[in-house]
């Protein structure tokens, strides 16, 4: 699943603007037998996978393929490029920060005033969005619009690295590690039969999620998802909600959606029976698409595993491989769980 994960994480997919990554998905599940997919209006991908035995519970695993990153909004009379956020993103990691722009992913660098030009108040404060520009190298409007367009999307130009003890470093791990997730659950035999879903525009309002349940009509929902670790220096203990290396993070409640409570219970008890490691998400924060899913039509049943990454909606997002590989396992064993119980 490593090389997996490289190759999507490598992969522009703002949200609105996640073809590559769709593309990538479409060819890999092309070469999976037993699937049938469709691509709704949206743009997420539908995908079911028959198994032995009809499912006693219609179940929907869904991870998605967008990623935050940047649009431009005008070209400026020297070619600096001015552009707005999409997605949750904090000014403060994009300053100096590499970037590609456009489908052809134009090299640009995110500059802001030099430090000794800024006035005491502007040094003490973070920098907003209005007062960044992307430097492609340009001296006009005229030649900046030779390569960019207003419209464009952008994404950091992030390398893929394993470092330290079985660490990642990577872009777009928010969510690329669960379409990975996914990709590889479509490998496996499957006891029930599922349909998985890689979603569009969640970063902006899961908005794909919503389109898609409705479609997908499920009786319970498994969402995969990354969420914020911050076992990092200088957070007090009661606000390291979760930590890398111990476990996909099972959540009781975010901004969005409280979970089913006997989905919550029967996630704790699969890891211990199994033996796969496991965290409790120790606060209510954040939000997935489960809170889209989970109010389609008569209602769903949703719960939520999330890899613990720190550094989220940045360039430099890191996660333990080891965690990634134990949500894998925890999601194969509880899907089959799930799809074979009658909940509803």
């Amino acid at each position: 699943m490593l090389e997996l994960l490289k190759e999507l994480c490598l992969l522009p997919g703002v949200s609105g603007d996640e073809k590559p990554v769709a593309d990538y998905i479409i060819n890999k599940i092309s070469a999976i037998g037993g699937v049938h997919y469709t691509v709704d209006c949206l743009g997420s991908i539908i995908v079911r996978k028959e198994g032995k035995n009809r499912a006693k519970t219609r179940l929907m695993l869904s991870a998605h393929m967008d990623e935050v990153g940047l649009i431009i909004t005008n070209i400026g009379e020297t070619g600096m490029l001015k552009f707005a956020p999409v997605g949750g993103i904090d000014p403060r990691v994009v300053v100096g920060r590499r970037v590609k722009v456009g489908k052809n992913g134009v090299l640009g660098v995110i500059g802001t005033k030099a430090v000794h030009l800024q006035k005491t108040e502007e040094r003490e404060t973070a920098p907003g969005f209005d007062s960044l520009a992307i430097d492609i190298g340009v001296s006009s409007r005229e030649e900046a619009s030779l390569f960019v367009n207003c419209g464009d999307t952008a994404v950091f130009d992030s390398e893929f690295v394993e470092f330290g003890d079985g660490f990642i470093k990577a872009k777009a791990i928010d969510d690329r590690a669960g379409c990975a997730i996914l990709l590889e659950l479509l490998k496996m035999p499957l006891e029930f039969d599922m349909t998985f879903v890689f979603t569009v525009q969640e970063e902006v309002g899961t908005r794909g999620a919503a389109a898609a349940a409705f479609a997908v009509a499920p009786q319970a929902a498994i969402v995969i998802e990354a969420t914020t670790a911050a076992d990092v220096p200088f957070v007090p203990d009661e606000k390291k909600v979760c930590f890398c290396s111990q476990g996909p993070v099972i959540s009781f409640m975010d901004r969005h959606t409280v979970y089913d409570r006997g989905l919550y219970r029967l996630a704790l008890e699969t890891a211990e029976k199994k033996g796969i490691p496991c965290q409790t998400k120790r606060a209510v924060a954040g939000g997935n698409d489960a809170g889209a899913i989970h109010t389609s039509r008569d209602g769903v049943k949703p719960i939520a595993l999330s890899l613990p990454c720190r550094y989220l909606h940045s360039p430099s997002c890191v996660i333990k491989f080891e965690d990634a590989l134990n949500t894998l396992r925890l999601s194969a064993e509880l899907s089959q769980i799930i799809a074979g119980c009658e909940l509803c």
